[in-house]
């Protein structure tokens, strides 16, 4: 049999730059785990960082875009995106959530786009948001999420219908995405259209507008076609916005047309004698995940989030109480599992809000100082128990949380579901070599904590 020629680009075959810290590291799990060598760096990687690993076909930055405002993206994303148009990709995307996490004071996707256009001048840009992998789904413009034993339609979903940030009301991708720029004229490519025949314009329908088309994708046929849509218009539309999709879809191409391998499944790296977890999301799912820890070896420590609303003096308190409490738990041969809140309907969740009602902060601001608390909380109980192997949960706080810890980049180690795999972190410091696992708040199966524990791997 004649055996797969790599005839893809010679340099980077994509550069991506992420809304939040837990979907930048999925698509480097994606791109690594398909045998295409990827980093993740915290900020824009300087010369001398990429001049040590010369071989990348992946370079992303992670950032919290997810969490900012427009003018916060205005400030920010026109510098970056010069940055890595610089390292001369095939395609330059900007990573979202698969939940399409956004609205037009928070996130804005639309913002983004308005920005990506500029910088990059395509004739169209795709969006691709569904992830088969994931149980992500967009079917006729409509975006699905599985939760539970269920698929769901976006709106309909029992996490994102009640996200305490951007709740989802509108599961249309090209309606949501609308209302978020007035340049933009959005449009679906169907299933019906998922064709061999099916293009992307190579040039502008309007050269006054933007033009977006969300791509449907379903299954493995779906997905291919889609990733063949982007590559083959990349020349004519080098920005693309969406989840890993794009990564998955990418390699589903590449490996159905013989330009790549199929890679071996990589295997889990051992268990670790001791690991320390932090926790910033109130989903459900993180919630059933700490229940499960808590019944199997891991010591929960509530974090009073409300202390970030009650001055310096009480927030350095409750670090140093959380900090004590972990290394204690460890003492009984227990990994210490600090978190914010157990779910939704933790009566901690409205005592937060109403901290924040009654403080000077906004709930964007408190939500930082808890993710670099959880941070502090997570870098000085490591330091102090020598712990190597750590686990951040919440698409927010992971972000903030990592920027504590003096890490520049990270790489893949082992897989364990789609979208929350283990790595290693690249630091000067102490940090460097941890075994990190980033988790967004609707990530991973029950016993997700027990997994990374355990050393990841596919089961």
């Amino acid at each position: 049999m004649t055996q797969p020629q790599n005839t893809l680009h010679d340099g980077p075959l994509v550069t991506w730059y992420a809304d939040d810290f837990t979907g930048a590291a999925a698509v480097m799990e994606v791109l690594t785990f398909a045998g295409l060598p990827s980093m993740l760096f915290l900020e824009p990687p300087t010369t001398d960082q990429l001049a040590r690993y010369p071989d990348l076909k992946g370079i992303g930055v992670a950032s919290t875009a997810r969490a900012q405002s427009p003018e916060w993206m205005d400030a920010e994303l026109p510098d970056i995106f010069a940055q890595l148009a610089a390292l001369k990709p095939a395609l330059m995307h900007y990573k979202v959530c698969s939940t399409l996490d956004s609205s037009p004071q928070v996130g804005s996707i639309g913002r983004a786009i308005e920005i990506g256009q500029a910088q990059f001048s395509p004739a169209a840009i795709p969006v691709l948001i569904a992830a088969p992998q994931m149980r992500r789904y967009q079917s006729f413009g409509h975006l699905f999420a599985g939760f539970g034993d269920a698929v769901y339609r976006l709106d309909q979903h029992p996490v994102m219908s009640r996200h305490p940030v951007t709740p989802m009301h509108e599961a249309d991708v090209a309606k949501h995405l609308s209302q978020q720029s007035t340049k933009l004229d959005t449009r679906c490519l169907s299933l019906e259209d998922m064709n061999a025949n099916a293009t992307l314009p190579v040039i502008p329908a309007n050269p006054d507008r933007i033009e977006a088309i969300t791509l449907d994708s379903m299954d493995s046929a779906s997905e291919s076609v889609a990733g063949r849509l982007i590559w083959e218009g990349r020349d004519a539309n080098p920005f693309v916005v969406g989840s890993q999709g794009v990564e998955y879809a990418l390699v589903r191409h590449w490996q159905d047309t013989r330009q790549i391998a199929v890679a071996d499944a990589p295997k889990g790296i051992g268990r670790s004698d001791k690991m320390v977890v932090v926790s910033g999301s109130v989903s459900p799912t993180t919630a059933d995940q700490i229940a499960w820890a808590i019944a199997n070896g891991f010591a929960g420590i509530a974090f009073d989030a409300a202390c970030v609303c009650r001055g310096a003096d009480e927030l350095e308190t409750e670090i140093g109480r959380c900090v004590q409490a972990g290394l204690e738990a460890m003492s009984r041969d227990l990994d210490p599992l600090i978190y914010s809140a157990q779910g939704p309907d933790d009566p901690a969740v409205e005592q937060f809000k109403n901290a924040v009602g009654h403080s000077n902060a906004t709930m964007a601001d408190a939500n930082l100082r808890v993710g670099e608390a959880l941070g502090r909380i997570l870098y000085q109980t490591l330091s102090r128990s020598g712990a190597r192997r750590a686990v951040a949960s919440g698409g927010d706080t992971s972000g903030n949380a990592t920027r504590q810890l003096g890490i520049f980049a990270l790489s893949a180690l082992a897989p364990t579901i789609p979208g929350a795999a283990l790595f290693q972190a690249h630091a000067k410091g102490p940090m460097d070599g941890l075994e990190l696992a980033l988790k967004g708040g609707q990530m991973g199966s029950p016993d997700y904590f027990g997994w990374i524990r355990s050393g990841g791997g596919k089961r």
